[in-house]
């Protein structure tokens, strides 16, 4: 499975520049001028992880296939934009679509780059964007609501619906709903306001280490736990150098990762994802997962027909594959498992799937 993040904010915030720089590409329009990105622009980025070389070394593998996130960049959302302003209600029904919500923040001062709003206030903004993402909820949810409309919708969403509308009525947290429905139920309701956020505070380069006044306001209110610090320009810059002058860049600035990687270890974490790999002398590869996901249905990703035969999954933890020297030396050494239907994936587990068709 990929999943999807869609990158949102008010017009000219950094969301294309980040965009640009996390999938590589001139994809989007960085123009400084508000809605000069009109249809959503989507990036497939591989996920870049060291554990595929490693294995792909012991297993003398022809190729290396990273799993993959998706970008989407969205216009520039402005305040009425639930009632169609700016071009509102076009961008919305776009958010719908992603699995996690990207915030981006303008935590920066410019002369250069124009700004929506008399002043940088990164509290205020998102707290626009937030309110028109609950407007438009609301707005969804009476349209299901309405008696015309009830017969179509199941009980269980019908409840959904109630919860949410009362939460949005009397100003409660509509994280109630996570405490009372599975995510998968959930995620069937189209509700914005309850899709996993992550908080990018765009600075400039001088800020990036150690972030500045705007990024503390902001991580007093919202906390650091889903906020990152991240220069989009700077993104930008890293993205057009070679390997060697990359690495050496990122010294003389102080950055140990990029924003790519951090903020698909932050879409992880909030998405609660897990990743397996599949290693043999044709290929290494990387699958995505969600947590506690059983072993035939981690065997259909590969393909459907995996879980409908589903008969064992031969596995290998990451570290045992590479101190074993791969599955032969694993088995010999009692490293090998032999698991069934209901053994739950780990997240570095080496697996090889036996099934019937």
């Amino acid at each position: 499975m990929s999943f999807k993040c869609g990158i949102v904010g008010l017009p000219n915030v950094g969301k294309s520049t980040l965009f640009n720089a996390l999938t590589d590409s001139s994809k989007a329009q960085a123009a400084n001028f508000p809605f000069c990105t009109i249809d959503p622009n989507v990036g497939v980025v591989p996920v870049p992880d060291k554990r595929l070389d490693n294995l792909a070394s012991v297993s003398k593998s022809k190729k290396i296939i990273n799993t993959t996130i998706s970008f989407v960049d969205i216009a520039g959302l402005v305040k009425g934009a639930s009632k169609g302003e700016g071009l509102g209600n076009k961008f919305l029904s776009h958010i719908r679509e992603v699995d996690a919500i990207i915030h981006m923040i303008r935590c920066f001062d410019s002369d250069d780059i124009q700004n929506v709003n008399p002043t940088v206030d990164p509290i205020r903004d998102l707290e626009i964007i937030e309110t028109e993402m609950m407007l438009a909820d609301l707005e969804s949810v009476q349209k299901r609501l309405e008696k015309s409309n009830k017969k179509n919708v199941d009980e269980e969403q019908l409840k959904i619906l109630e919860i949410a509308q009362d939460c949005i009525n009397n100003d409660k947290d509509l994280s109630v709903l996570k405490e009372k429905f599975d995510k998968k139920t959930l995620n069937q309701s189209g509700l914005l306001t309850i899709k996993p956020k992550i908080y990018v505070c765009n600075v400039d380069e001088q800020s990036v280490q150690n972030g500045n006044e705007y990024t503390k306001n902001f991580i007093n209110k919202f906390g650091e736990e889903n906020t990152l610090i991240i220069s989009a320009d700077i993104e930008n810059q890293i993205n057009e150098l070679d390997k060697d002058e990359r690495k050496n860049y990122m010294d003389m600035i102080g950055l140990d990762q990029t924003g790519l990687d951090l903020l698909i270890q932050k879409g992880y974490k909030i998405l609660e994802l897990d990743t397996y790999f599949t290693s043999g002398p044709e290929e290494t590869r990387a699958w995505t997962i969600e947590k506690n996901c059983t072993a035939p249905k981690a065997a259909g990703e590969i393909h459907t027909d995996f879980e409908k035969g589903f008969i064992r999954a031969e596995t290998v933890s990451y570290e045992d594959f590479i101190a074993n020297d791969g599955w032969v030396n694993s088995k010999t050494n009692g490293k090998m498992r032999l698991e069934g239907k209901d053994y739950i994936v780990k997240d570095g587990d080496v697996l090889n799937f036996r099934f019937n068709t």
